[in-house]
């Protein structure tokens, strides 16, 4: 029993420890501070990736993340804050939180931005409760970020994903769950 109750404690403590690494401070100046990294995060975007120009005028939303931190060691989790825009207006603010269990080790982070597509895309991440992503996201920069490429059936995905950015190093192979919820910050 008593080993029981320490391999309790020490998985406890572990998810504890990776879930504080975390806090990624974003949202410590309200919604402010999320508008401006916002902006800065699409200002590099842009400068870096220039042909992200015309996936932001060609969708109906997008959803801006300007820094995710995700750790792990067996257990792990990440976490960042972000706002949804319409055009040039901010419309919500969202955290986004995800939990993962497998072989895994490190901490990295990173930025991204989800493009909607499509009004119904779009409207269908509004109107829930709390949006996980899922098989409905294509990707369509790799991890040396040289050039973005969207092919004819990545065009015409309701949801395509920019990763940037990276920094930091992880490594394994979990199962994994990401969940979107609207915030005041």
């Amino acid at each position: 029993m008593r080993i029981l109750s320490r391999r309790h404690f020490a998985l406890g403590a572990c998810a504890t420890t990776t879930l504080a690494a975390c806090g990624n401070g974003i949202g410590s100046g309200g919604a402010a501070m999320i508008d401006a990294r916002v902006d800065s995060t699409l200002n590099f975007m842009y400068q870096t990736y220039p042909g992200t120009r015309d996936l932001a005028e060609r969708s109906a939303g997008m959803f801006v993340m300007p820094l995710v931190t995700k750790a792990g060691l067996g257990l792990g989790g990440s976490f960042g804050r972000g706002a949804l825009r319409v055009g040039q207006t901010t419309v919500d603010y969202y955290s986004v939180t995800s939990g993962s269990a497998g072989l895994q080790i490190g901490a990295q982070q990173y930025s991204y931005v989800l493009f909607f597509m499509t009004n119904e895309a779009l409207m269908e991440f509004r109107r829930s409760q709390g949006w996980a992503a899922g098989a409905d996201i294509e990707y369509v920069l790799n991890d040396q970020g040289e050039t973005l490429r969207a092919e004819t059936t990545t065009s015409l995905s309701p949801v395509l994903a920019v990763i940037f950015a990276q920094t930091g190093l992880r490594i394994g192979a979990t199962l994994e769950g990401t969940k979107y919820t609207r915030i005041i910050p």
